[in-house]
């Protein structure tokens, strides 16, 4: 969707002239990495926790709750769900509600989960559908999912991946066609039930990965013999090769049935799109090389990323800033003066980028909180977030490619995954070239054929 077709004063109000789905990504991975940071951990991981513990909101069951709903209080926001809807849903539809508070306005008025709710503006189906892809960020985090191989992608392979992360097939499409690398969009339909193409389904929403580029619009009427239409029951899959939208495109189609609207006689169905020509340059992913970090590979200008940490200025160890000082002194200098300059240089989430020559910049990220053994990780993932935007940043502007190890993972304990959709959705998806460094006795597979469902 583009951000010309948002309309609801909502949406208008949280994201202004930015892309609505960019910034409610955005506000849930960062509401999120707070709470890996602070120790929320799964799979699965429990929205109700994350509701109570971390943003201390109220949360209770109600029969009178046809789904859920979000109510404002004197104190913040309550969270009222029907304990009678299966698990699965009842955790998606808290992960939801997690999600209307993300907007400025949710106090505003009582919001229902679903658009179908008697309360309902015909503009509310733009803000449930960013409340479901929140949703997914929250369910299934930012690296708990490695990115799909379309290879062997599958609607199957998803329905494996799913008890994992105890989510529904709704959730799980929508998060992984967020994190796809490839052209693909993950969709929703349901059966007109009356008026003059009753039985034809129609797209409730279509959402689509980085690299997606055929129109589909919501409301759109998919032909009358669609494979959509055999998934005639909750976990009925359905699959096939049709033409959507206004191109003649040709794409591959597999969905499932998933849970009816409340009031509704037929199950919904969701599904993922992919062109039947795919094409690998399509994909923004990340270059994997043996060798040595120091050793930069390619022509042109080149920044070299690593992590330090927050208690010291000075490098030791045996890591990659301990063989920067050694390689190149001149850095670990220009560090330490720059923290002797202010302290708060050693802050969390600062950068600090020094010109070795005219081909080579080192940026040295604080990222890790403290440095020793530790019985937690000592990486923080919003820091790593934060200094990834500046190397963005500082990358556009010299047009290098960018260069590291795989930072995080040493000293600081993280989570490859979770730093390697990061890399991906702030550097490599925004076209700059990214490549990661491993020597060749600690390689380790980069990305797995298939979900790890084990």
């Amino acid at each position: 969707m583009k951000p010309s077709r948002w309309t609801h004063e909502s949406i208008l109000r949280l994201a202004g002239e930015r892309d609505p789905i960019t910034v409610i990504t955005e506000r849930a991975r960062e509401l999120v990495m707070r709470a890996m940071d602070a120790g929320w951990i799964g799979p699965p991981f429990d929205p109700l926790a994350l509701a109570t513990q971390f943003l201390k909101l109220e949360v209770i069951a109600s029969d009178d709750v046809p789904d859920a709903r979000t109510v404002a209080t004197n104190t913040g926001a309550r969270i009222e769900f029907n304990p009678n809807r299966p698990r699965e849903r009842r955790r998606y539809s808290v992960a939801h509600e997690i999600a209307h508070t993300l907007f400025p306005d949710y106090a505003d008025r009582v919001r229902h989960r679903g658009s179908h709710h008697a309360d309902s503006t015909p503009q509310d189906w733009q803000l449930e559908t960013l409340c479901n892809i929140a949703a997914a960020e929250i369910l299934m985090p930012i690296g708990s999912l490695p990115p799909p191989n379309p290879a062997v992608f599958s609607i199957d392979m998803l329905n494996r991946a799913r008890p994992k992360f105890d989510v529904s097939m709704e959730a799980v499409l929508i998060r992984t066609a967020h994190i796809a690398e490839f052209p693909c969009a993950a969709f929703a339909a349901s059966r007109l039930e009356s008026g003059s193409s009753i039985g034809r389904y129609r797209v409730d929403y279509v959402l689509p990965s980085q690299t997606w580029r055929s129109p589909i619009a919501r409301g759109q009427l998919l032909p009358d013999d669609s494979v959509v239409s055999q998934c005639t029951a909750i976990g009925f899959t359905a699959k096939g090769e049709e033409t959507w939208g206004v191109t003649n495109e040709t794409a591959r189609v597999e969905s499932v049935g998933i849970p009816a609207f409340p009031g509704s006689a037929y199950p919904r169905v969701a599904g993922i799109l992919i062109p039947t020509d795919l094409r690998s340059e399509e994909t923004h992913a990340i270059k994997y090389l043996q060798g040595n970090v120091l050793d930069l590979r390619g022509g042109g200008p080149k920044i070299l990323l690593h992590v330090v940490n927050d208690a010291t200025p000075n490098w030791g160890g045996r890591g990659v800033a301990a063989a920067i000082r050694t390689r190149w002194p001149q850095v670990q200098e220009d560090f330490r003066d720059w923290v002797a300059s202010s302290r708060a240089n050693l802050k969390l989430g600062r950068v600090r980028f020094f010109e070795l020559d005219r081909s080579v910049t080192v940026a040295s990220a604080v990222a890790q909180h403290g440095y020793g053994e530790s019985a937690t990780p000592r990486i923080r993932y919003s820091a790593i977030e934060n200094a990834l935007r500046q190397v963005a940043q500082v990358a556009a502007e010299r047009a290098a490619s960018i260069h590291m190890p795989r930072i995080g993972t040493g000293y600081g304990g993280g989570v490859w995954l979770v730093i390697q959709e990061l890399i991906t959705s702030v550097l490599a998806s925004a076209g700059f070239p990214v490549t990661v460094y491993e020597l060749p006795s600690s390689r380790t597979q980069a990305q797995p054929v298939l979900f790890d469902v084990d």
